[in-house]
């Protein structure tokens, strides 16, 4: 059996006159579609993340020159300082990880009613996440202990890490949704892209005649 060139060549011009044939708003369902597969590989293949909170408060050190609002601007402070590496290095060696993993891992939260300051802190090891909340609130309340005698405040310890039961990351079905979302408007937007389709690329129109010339309408003069 040979190949014939002029046969291959109408493969592909078959395989477009398909395509063309094909509704306009075909866009939208296969656009959700590879969205939804995109998505749910992403979900499994990532492994769960999860969270676990430990939380401080600021409160007077014996000075009777300090109010409860000194004790809140000083949390907020100190929810600015926890990220920093000397928090941080101090936490390191009880939470077993590298500063680096804890300053990625790490996110601080105050409140601007009360003087507290929550560390939370995403493993992919709920224990490991326990046990990095745990040192990096330990850590803010030594450092908080060394200048509590220039402050007039000093933090303690309001609750403990307790270890998540259930991630915090997205389940495989969330970010299948997500994702087909995001292809259904991809799918839309490249809809409303696409070039339409001429007159004359539609077999199922009949071409429509053009109007007749005045001098043809009257037919030949003399």
């Amino acid at each position: 059996m040979t190949d014939n060139p002029a046969q291959r060549a109408r493969v592909p011009r078959r395989t477009r006159a398909r395509v063309k044939r094909l509704p306009s708003w075909w866009l939208l369902p296969a656009g959700a579609l590879l969205g939804a597969a995109a998505g749910g590989a992403y979900g499994l293949a990532k492994p769960p993340q999860y969270t676990a909170t430990s939380s401080v408060v600021a409160v007077a050190a014996g000075r009777s020159d300090v109010d409860c609002a000194d004790a809140l601007g000083f949390a907020q402070a100190y929810g600015r300082v926890a990220p920093q590496l000397a928090v941080l290095g101090d936490a390191q060696v009880a939470a077993g990880v590298p500063a680096a993993t804890l300053r990625e891992s790490v996110q601080v939260a105050t409140s601007p009613d009360a003087p507290m300051v929550g560390v939370s802190a995403t493993s992919s090891s709920p224990g490991q996440a326990v046990d990095i909340a745990n040192a990096v609130s330990r850590a803010l309340v030594t450092q908080a202990g060394h200048t509590k005698k220039d402050t007039g405040i000093r933090l303690e310890r309001l609750s403990r890490a307790v270890k998540p039961t259930e991630p915090s990351s997205a389940s495989p079905a969330l970010t299948s949704l997500v994702g087909a979302s995001a292809g259904g408007l991809l799918g839309g937007l490249a809809l409303l892209a696409r070039p339409r389709r001429a007159a004359d690329d539609d077999p199922g129109r009949a071409p429509v005649p053009g109007p007749a010339h005045a001098a043809d309408a009257r037919g030949p003069l003399g």
